[in-house]
Protein backbone atom coordinates (compact mmCIF):
# COMPACT_ATOMS: atom_id res chain seq x y z
CA UNK A 1 0.00 0.00 0.00
CA UNK A 2 1.48 3.41 -1.08
CA UNK A 3 0.89 6.50 0.90
CA UNK A 4 -0.88 8.23 -1.85
CA UNK A 5 -3.76 5.59 -1.31
CA UNK A 6 -5.04 7.29 2.07
CA UNK A 7 -5.51 10.98 0.70
CA UNK A 8 -7.31 9.54 -2.08
CA UNK A 9 -10.48 8.68 -0.34
CA UNK A 10 -11.34 11.99 1.59
CA UNK A 11 -10.84 13.44 -2.10
CA UNK A 12 -13.36 10.66 -3.77
CA UNK A 13 -15.85 11.41 -0.78
CA UNK A 14 -16.07 14.86 -1.56
CA UNK A 15 -16.33 14.39 -5.11
CA UNK A 16 -19.00 12.07 -4.77
CA UNK A 17 -20.39 14.80 -2.48
CA UNK A 18 -19.92 17.62 -5.00
CA UNK A 19 -21.96 15.73 -7.51
CA UNK A 20 -24.38 14.93 -5.63
CA UNK A 21 -25.26 18.56 -4.71
CA UNK A 22 -24.98 19.53 -8.22
CA UNK A 23 -27.29 17.21 -9.37
CA UNK A 24 -29.41 18.85 -7.29
CA UNK A 25 -29.01 22.42 -9.16
CA UNK A 26 -30.09 21.05 -12.25
CA UNK A 27 -33.64 22.25 -13.21
CA UNK A 28 -35.41 20.58 -16.34
CA UNK A 29 -38.46 22.10 -18.07
CA UNK A 30 -41.46 20.79 -17.94
CA UNK A 31 -42.22 18.83 -21.24
CA UNK A 32 -46.10 17.67 -20.26
CA UNK A 33 -48.84 18.82 -22.98
CA UNK A 34 -51.46 20.34 -21.06
CA UNK A 35 -55.28 20.24 -22.68
CA UNK A 36 -58.12 22.07 -21.03
CA UNK A 37 -61.41 21.22 -21.42
CA UNK A 38 -61.81 23.07 -23.99
CA UNK A 39 -59.29 21.33 -25.83
CA UNK A 40 -56.76 24.22 -26.01
CA UNK A 41 -53.32 22.74 -25.53
CA UNK A 42 -51.02 24.68 -22.93
CA UNK A 43 -47.49 24.94 -23.24
CA UNK A 44 -44.56 26.20 -20.64
CA UNK A 45 -43.00 28.90 -23.20
CA UNK A 46 -44.21 31.27 -26.06
CA UNK A 47 -43.48 29.83 -29.35
CA UNK A 48 -41.10 31.10 -31.60
CA UNK A 49 -41.52 33.47 -34.46
CA UNK A 50 -43.56 31.90 -37.30
CA UNK A 51 -41.37 30.60 -39.93
CA UNK A 52 -41.70 32.72 -43.13
CA UNK A 53 -42.65 30.22 -46.11
CA UNK A 54 -43.08 30.37 -49.57
CA UNK A 55 -46.88 30.18 -51.15
CA UNK A 56 -46.85 27.39 -53.94
CA UNK A 57 -49.78 27.47 -57.05
CA UNK A 58 -52.97 25.93 -55.46
CA UNK A 59 -53.67 22.90 -56.78
CA UNK A 60 -57.00 23.40 -57.55
CA UNK A 61 -59.34 27.07 -57.24
CA UNK A 62 -61.26 25.55 -54.32
CA UNK A 63 -57.85 24.94 -52.33
CA UNK A 64 -57.45 27.26 -49.26
CA UNK A 65 -53.76 28.10 -48.11
CA UNK A 66 -53.63 26.79 -44.53
CA UNK A 67 -50.44 28.20 -43.21
CA UNK A 68 -47.81 26.48 -40.52
CA UNK A 69 -47.46 26.66 -37.41
CA UNK A 70 -45.64 26.01 -33.83
CA UNK A 71 -46.92 23.17 -31.94
CA UNK A 72 -45.89 21.58 -28.73
CA UNK A 73 -44.64 18.02 -28.86
CA UNK A 74 -41.49 15.94 -26.91
CA UNK A 75 -41.06 19.10 -24.35
CA UNK A 76 -40.54 21.64 -27.59
CA UNK A 77 -42.05 23.76 -30.35
CA UNK A 78 -42.02 22.16 -33.22
CA UNK A 79 -42.59 23.76 -36.37
CA UNK A 80 -45.91 22.41 -38.83
CA UNK A 81 -45.47 23.42 -42.73
CA UNK A 82 -48.06 25.11 -43.95
CA UNK A 83 -50.40 23.51 -46.85
CA UNK A 84 -53.39 23.60 -49.45
CA UNK A 85 -56.21 22.03 -48.56
CA UNK A 86 -59.89 21.74 -49.75
CA UNK A 87 -62.70 22.47 -47.35
CA UNK A 88 -65.05 20.33 -46.42
CA UNK A 89 -68.72 21.25 -47.61
CA UNK A 90 -70.31 23.62 -46.16
CA UNK A 91 -67.05 25.85 -45.13
CA UNK A 92 -65.53 28.57 -46.21
CA UNK A 93 -62.62 29.39 -44.39
CA UNK A 94 -59.48 28.03 -42.09
CA UNK A 95 -59.50 29.61 -38.68
CA UNK A 96 -55.31 29.60 -37.96
CA UNK A 97 -54.10 28.47 -34.78
CA UNK A 98 -52.66 31.07 -32.34
CA UNK A 99 -51.07 31.11 -29.27
CA UNK A 100 -52.23 33.70 -26.72
CA UNK A 101 -50.65 33.79 -23.10
CA UNK A 102 -52.94 32.59 -20.12
CA UNK A 103 -52.78 30.83 -16.79
CA UNK A 104 -50.12 28.25 -16.89
CA UNK A 105 -48.31 29.11 -19.81
CA UNK A 106 -49.43 29.33 -23.66
CA UNK A 107 -52.46 28.78 -24.99
CA UNK A 108 -53.01 27.01 -28.35
CA UNK A 109 -56.36 27.65 -30.35
CA UNK A 110 -57.80 27.64 -33.55
CA UNK A 111 -56.85 25.73 -36.18
CA UNK A 112 -60.47 24.40 -37.26
CA UNK A 113 -62.85 25.34 -40.26
CA UNK A 114 -65.23 27.60 -40.18
CA UNK A 115 -68.59 28.42 -42.25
Amino acid sequence: MSLQEPAMFPRAILSCLAAAVLAGCVVAPPSAVVVDPAGVIVAPVAPPPLVVEPVLVAPSPLHIWIGGYWSWHGGRHVWTRGQWAAPPPGHRHWVPRQWTPGPGGWHQRGGHWAR
